[in-house]
Formats: C-alpha cells, sequence, structure tokens
C-alpha cells in the first residue's frame, strides 16, 4: 500500500483556517478538529501542552502576544508554562497532518459530485470548485462559479456595454440616459420618415426637409398646430399671398386696416350727406370713386382674413387628429415595453432551466457510460488512451490520480474500481506508475461478507501479447481499506512501484497508438 505523504508546501500555507466538516465523508472525530476554530485541522500545529491548532489560527492567536491554551483551561489541565501558547512554541504535526489528509472527502457545495481525499481537495479541487459560491465584485450578487461569466455578459445591472452606435462605453443602468444624447444614435424623420438620421446631423436635415412639420407661424396668436413646409406652401399660392407676407401680424394688420377702411367709408358718407346741395356733383363723383375703391381694398383684406381662418381651423383639425394617433403611439408603446419586459422575464428562467437540465444530461450520461463499461464477473480491463497527455497532466500535478469505471464480482457481488497514478505516489513518486486496487460502496454490501478477502491480480497488458507485468496480492483484513464501506470508497490499496516509468520512455508494446490497457482480476473462489 502506498504510504501518505503529506502535501507540497503551497502558497495558500498559514493564510487559512481549518477544512469544513461538512468536507468529510465520514462522521469527524475530535482528534482531527483543531482547537480554536473547530473545524477539520489544516497544517496542524502541535502546541508544548499536546493540543492541536490549525497553522493560522495558532498565529492568529499568539500574535498579540503569550496566550493561555483554551483546551487546557476547558480540560481542567491548565499548567504554567507548558499551557501557555507563544510564537515559536508549537511545532508541525507531519503524522496529524498525513492523517486528515488521508481523510475521506467530499466537495461542501451543494450540487459537486467530486469525491477523493482531503488531500486531493486541497490541492486540486479547494478554490477551483465550478459549484461554489462567489460575490460578483460590481453588484454584489451571490452565485455559482460556472454562472460567472454568463452573469457578467448577460445578467449584472452594473455591467459595462460599449455603445453600438458611437462605440463609447457606458454602465448598462445608464443606457436610456445615454441613448438621449448620444451623437449617432439613429432617428427618424417626422416629415419624409426616412431613418437612421445620426442626432449630430438631425437638425441640418429638418432645416431642408420640405415634408418636416414645423409650429404653425400663427402659434403667437393661439394656434398649436403644426403643419409642413410643402402643405404651407400651397396654401400660400392658392391664397396668391407669399411666405414670406404669411406671418402671425398678419391677421392684426387686415383687420386693423379693415376697421380703418370702414371708418373711412362712414366719414366719407357723412361728407356725401352734408354736400347733398347744388355743385355738389363734381364733389359727389370724387366721393364715390374714393367709396368705391375702398369698398375693393375692403373685399380683398375680407377675402384674405376669411382665408386665413379656414386655414387655422385646418390645421387645428390636424393637430387634434396628430395629438390622437400620438397618444394611441404611447399607449402601444407602453404595452410593448411591458412585453418586452414579461418576455426577458422567461428567457431568463428559460436559460436557467436549460442549464439545471444540462446539468443532469451530463450527469446521466456520466452514469451510463459507466454502466457501459462495467463487469459482473470480476475481470475488468482498462482501457487508457491519450496516454502521453495525461502523464503530462500528472507530471504537472495538474490531474495525478485517475479513477476507472467500477466492475463487480457478479451483479450483486461486490463493487471495486481501479486508481491510477501515472507518475507514481508515495514511494514510486517519479519513477514508478502505481496502481491501487479501491473497495467501492455497493448495493448488495449487507448480503456479502466482510472483510473483503478475494485474491487481486493487477496487469499492465503487452499489446504484443508476450510479456504482461503482473502483480497480485491477498488482502490485509485488518485495513481499513477491505472492511465495509461506510462512504462512496475506501482508502485505495495496491503497488506504488507497480511499473517503472524507463520501460514506457523506451521502445515498448505496452503503448500503441498513445494507449495502454490495465487489467484487473478478482479470484471469486469461495464466493
Amino acid at each position: 500500500m502506498a504510504a501518505q505523504e503529506p502535501s507540497p508546501p503551497s502558497s495558500l500555507e498559514g493564510n487559512k483556517p481549518g477544512f469544513p466538516k461538512t468536507i468529510l465523508a465520514n462522521s469527524h472525530e475530535d482528534k482531527h478538529l483543531c482547537n480554536s476554530c473547530q473545524k477539520i485541522l489544516r497544517r496542524p500545529l502541535q502546541a508544548q501542552c499536546g493540543h492541536r491548532y490549525c497553522s493560522f489560527c495558532f498565529h492568529k492567536i499568539v500574535s498579540s502576544g503569550l496566550q493561555k491554551c483554551s483546551a487546557c483551561i476547558k480540560e481542567d489541565l491548565f499548567e504554567e508554562p507548558t499551557s501557555i501558547l507563544k510564537q515559536g512554541g508549537a511545532f508541525p504535526d507531519n503524522a496529524a497532518r498525513r492523517e486528515v489528509e488521508a481523510l475521506a472527502a467530499v466537495c461542501p457545495n451543494e450540487g459537486c459530485t467530486w469525491m477523493g481525499t482531503i488531500k486531493e481537495f486541497e490541492a486540486n479541487h479547494e478554490g477551483n470548485c465550478d459549484f461554489m459560491i462567489i460575490l460578483c465584485p460590481s453588484c454584489k450578487e451571490l452565485m455559482r462559479a460556472n454562472e460567472q461569466e454568463h452573469h457578467n455578459e448577460r445578467e449584472c445591472p452594473e455591467r459595462t456595454l460599449n455603445c453600438k452606435y458611437c462605440k463609447e462605453p457606458f454602465l448598462l443602468k445608464n443606457i436610456k440616459a445615454h441613448d438621449e444624447i448620444c451623437p449617432k444614435y439613429p432617428m427618424i424623420c417626422e416629415g419624409c420618415a426616412k431613418k437612421k438620421i445620426p442626432r449630430e446631423k438631425y437638425v441640418d436635415h429638418i432645416k431642408l426637409c420640405s415634408k418636416f412639420k414645423a409650429p404653425c407661424r400663427f402659434h403667437v396668436v393661439g394656434c398649436d398646430t403644426s403643419v409642413s413646409r410643402y402643405f404651407l406652401f400651397i396654401i400660400c399660392c392658392m391664397c396668391n399671398v407669399s411666405l414670406e407676407s404669411l406671418q402671425p401680424q398678419s391677421l392684426e394688420v387686415a383687420s386693423h386696416k379693415l376697421q380703418e377702411l370702414h371708418q373711412s367709408l362712414r366719414d366719407l358718407e357723412l361728407k356725401m350727406s352734408q354736400l347733398g346741395g347744388v355743385g355738389a356733383a363734381p364733389i359727389q363723383g370724387a366721393c364715390a370713386t374714393k367709396v368705391a375703391e375702398l369698398s375693393r381694398r375692403c373685399q380683398e383684406l375680407e377675402l384674405k382674413v376669411s382665408t386665413f381662418e379656414n386655414i387655422v381651423c385646418v390645421l387645428n383639425r390636424e393637430m387634434e387628429r396628430s395629438c390622437a394617433t400620438m397618444e394611441a403611439y404611447n399607449r402601444q408603446h407602453r404595452l410593448d415595453q411591458d412585453k418586452i419586459e414579461i418576455l426577458n422575464n422567461k428567457v431568463r428562467q428559460l436559460e436557467r432551466t436549460v442549464s439545471l437540465r444540462d446539468l443532469s444530461i451530463m450527469e446521466m450520461e456520466g452514469k451510463m457510460r459507466e454502466l457501459s463499461a462495467a463487469t459482473y464477473d470480476g475481470v475488468f480491463v482498462w482501457k487508457i488512451s491519450d496516454f502521453t497527455k495525461k502523464r503530462q497532466d500528472a507530471m504537472a500535478g495538474r490531474a495525478p490520480a485517475m479513477f476507472s469505471p467500477a466492475f463487480y464480482t457478479s451483479k450483486y457481488g461486490y463493487k471495486m474500481c481501479l486508481r491510477i497514478y501515472l507518475n507514481g505516489d508515495g514511494t514510486g513518486r517519479g519513477t514508478h506508475l502505481s496502481l491501487f486496487f479501491v473497495v467501492m460502496r455497493g448495493h448488495s454490501d449487507a448480503l456479502l461478507k466482510w472483510p473483503f478477502n478475494q485474491k487481486v491480480t493487477l496487469m499492465l497488458l503487452d499489446q504484443n501479447n508476450k510479456e504482461h507485468i503482473i502483480d497480485a496480492f491477498r488482502p490485509d483484513i485488518s485495513s481499513s481499506s477491505f472492511q465495509r464501506p461506510v462512504s462512496d470508497m475506501n482508502i485505495a490499496s495496491g503497488c506504488p512501484l507497480f511499473c517503472p516509468l524507463s520501460k514506457l520512455d523506451s521502445k515498448n508494446s505496452y503503448i500503441r497508438d498513445d494507449t495502454i490497457f490495465i487489467k484487473a482480476i478478482v479470484d471469486l473462489t469461495g464466493l
């Protein structure tokens, strides 16, 4: 069996308190707990009084000076000076560290199915779990690590976007404010309906657009209708007036002139009545001519005033229709916005549902692969492809160990698997390929004999069928590795010096097409 070694020094060493109790696959023992944080010991130190502390917890306690050991006080064993904690007053407890790091562990994050030892958890999984809960640095929302990218791109209300028109960055919550000031924002001319006019060029466009509706020039006297320049031009042509003469003051001027003319007519009529005697004929003729001229001018002015009044009436009706249409558009816009918000919420719900379904499908596919690879006669052949890449991952520490699919002695027999270290483990690290046998928890364990006592033969197959590498052992029934499992799997047991790596580095028949085959045979005698 491979000897358990403490984990290599880590950049995080001394910077973390103990492991949470939920990491253990089995129930914890008090000897594995830190006497300060009451969690599973991490880098344990043993004080002079014999009590154990996490390295982080011990240095935190003594950072403010000499302290009394709380465990000694609690157990009524306090004795000076051994119960005084101080800098340099504790030593690394490697025995306790090896024992703790060999404990079976599971990931404490909900939804994660990772399993292994505490040593493997700290080296490979802690801090890298896709299911751990993290805090968004922008909006402070909690989420799983595997949801962070989606959150940053699609959900975070504090995320920064680049305007697709002017390319300037802005916060999502300021999108409406930015759209109102963006110089490149596309606008639609209300007159000619031309689209995609940049805001910075919109003013220049409406100055030249013949169909753009401008406020009526009579708005100063109460007209609130808008009319297009083209329509105004046609009316002026029909009325035989120029655009320059069509001013809001025209109505006032015309009315004033009419009043003057009427007063002149009354004055002339009065004078004519006073001159009704002899010799008044020449004077009456001149007055009649003047009256006729004034009457003609009055009629012209009355016609123009009537035309202006008709124009104002038409524009008022047009304005009323435009206001009603605008109000209808506004109501429809509000309804559309509500529908868009409802649809956005549904899309987010569907995305979450799809993510959960994808996770379930992945789990089911894993179970299907495991079932398809299972055997029920105690004989199992494990094909390991991409050997070179997996060997490099093992040497770099990214994936030092691999588990095989499960196999069985019979349909209702023992459940087992293999564990291989492609760069060695324990005494074989860096020099040998290490191969171990693992007893797993099965559905029929209550019906089987314990401890497991069947002979196990492990083989690295020569693909020319000439010289297989073979090692066999009979289980040590006193070892916890072969007792009835209380967690998903027992501690692995086997051959740390199974095969020298030099055999695999030279030309050989064990590796072909970057693939090796491992075979395990469990003796079924007595079952």
